[in-house]
């Protein structure tokens, strides 16, 4: 069971990582240097229905994978411990990335103009780095590379 959850999850942050990736290295570029914010969400209508699939899939073994590493819930965020430092860190990155995601979901691609893209950018940005933080966190629980 471990095995598949865990392929689960990095499958789904392949998706995840690698669209924002996409989106803030390639789309978001000729995005703002055309002020077209119909690119954008041709993109991000595209992204979304594999996009938020995988992120829940990822919260949801990511769960499962961090009670099977700390199974005590009261300890996740108890930075004394190296891999429930991880953990912690990982719920604070998902923190952040749901900040993003619902700042921009309710209020910026609602109303999306080209003066809005800016402010979009200003989301995207952060979230690709965040994304990329995931992955280097969820590596570090196998190489060590924080504790």
């Amino acid at each position: 069971m471990y095995g598949a959850m865990l392929l689960l999850h990095i499958l789904a942050a392949t998706i995840w990582t690698g669209g924002h990736l996409v989106l803030a290295i390639a789309i978001l570029p000729r995005v703002l240097r055309e002020r077209s914010p119909a690119k954008l969400l041709e993109f991000e209508s595209a992204y979304e229905r594999i996009g938020i699939p995988s992120l829940v899939v990822q919260v949801a073994t990511g769960l499962w994978l961090a009670h099977r590493m700390v199974p005590e819930l009261s300890r996740w965020l108890a930075f004394g411990d190296p891999v429930a430092s991880l953990v912690g860190v990982k719920l604070l990155l998902l923190a952040t990335t749901v900040a993003f995601a619902l700042d921009a979901r309710l209020r910026l691609i609602p109303r999306l103009s080209k003066q809005d893209l800016g402010a979009l950018a200003w989301h995207i940005v952060p979230v690709t780095i965040v994304s990329v933080l995931f992955v280097v966190v969820g590596v570090s629980f196998r190489t060590g590379w924080f504790y």
